[in-house]
């Protein structure tokens, strides 16, 4: 089992990658194939996306798999390379900040991403106090355990499209800054943004901005100058792997 020492270099340097302007680019993997592949090519850091491990174990996004068929698959990335890795864990499937904290540090992540739709709860939004509170449990969780865990707080404000489009900025800045003070390290608009929206976010949240891209299509200089500070794929990665794919075994049909 790692150290906690090594754990928490580890998240310190994953940490210090988060410059806004000069992003870091998280690829967001699902196995130790695709981990490898990604450090092969140069990557610093990972994500591990929910919606990518879900389909490669053949179960469904927003919470259809559990906390330990999560854990499982990332055990077998962080086995199989030598980096920081952060984990998409959901709404916290039903669990203490505690387990997932010390679930995550035993598999040895040292990230994770935490969004507000709670998908056991018939997908309910937490109000942006519910989800600051447990941004602060998990940082408390994190702080017991010696590890500082990057915690990426994740709002699904515009993925929902919940309330008016008119003011949905203003609330997804003053639900992320919460999140903000509460102890999150970086925050995560989900959503694919036009640059003046992108670039609204970035000036005015406190915290490097986590963006979506999608590898195979958008330009990787488009981000910094928008003041990005962290870039991952979703599912985006493994769905244009899985295009590639199709086109080679279409060859043999």
């Amino acid at each position: 089992m790692t150290s906690t020492q090594e754990l928490n270099a580890r998240a310190i340097a994953l940490l210090e990658l988060h410059r806004p302007g000069d992003p870091v680019v998280l690829p967001t993997v699902w196995d130790a194939w695709s981990a490898r592949t990604a450090v092969d090519a140069g990557f610093a850091a990972l994500t591990v996306g929910s919606h990518p491990v879900a389909d490669s174990i053949g179960k469904s996004d927003n919470e259809g798999m559990s906390f330990d068929d999560l854990l499982t698959r990332v055990a077998h990335i962080t086995g199989a390379v030598d980096v920081p890795v952060s984990v998409d864990i959901e709404a916290g499937y039903g669990e203490s900040a505690q387990r997932l904290i010390s679930g995550l540090l035993e598999v040895g992540a040292v990230g994770l991403n935490i969004e507000d739709t709670v998908h056991s709860e018939g997908r309910r939004l937490r109000s942006s106090t519910e989800h600051a509170e447990f941004v602060g449990a998990l940082r408390g969780a994190a702080d017991d355990a010696g590890v500082h865990v990057v915690v990426n707080a994740r709002t699904d404000l515009f993925i929902r499209k919940d309330g008016d489009d008119a003011d949905r900025v203003d609330r997804a800045i003053a639900r992320l800054s919460e999140s903000a003070a509460a102890g999150a390290d970086s925050l995560y608009p989900v959503g694919r943004h036009e640059p003046d929206v992108l670039r609204r976010l970035t000036a005015e949240l406190p915290l490097p901005v986590n963006a979506i891209a999608v590898p195979d299509a958008d330009d990787p200089a488009s981000f910094g100058p928008l003041g990005v500070g962290r870039i991952s794929f979703g599912p985006l990665l493994q769905a244009a792997l899985g295009k590639a794919a199709a086109d080679v075994l279409g060859r043999w049909r």
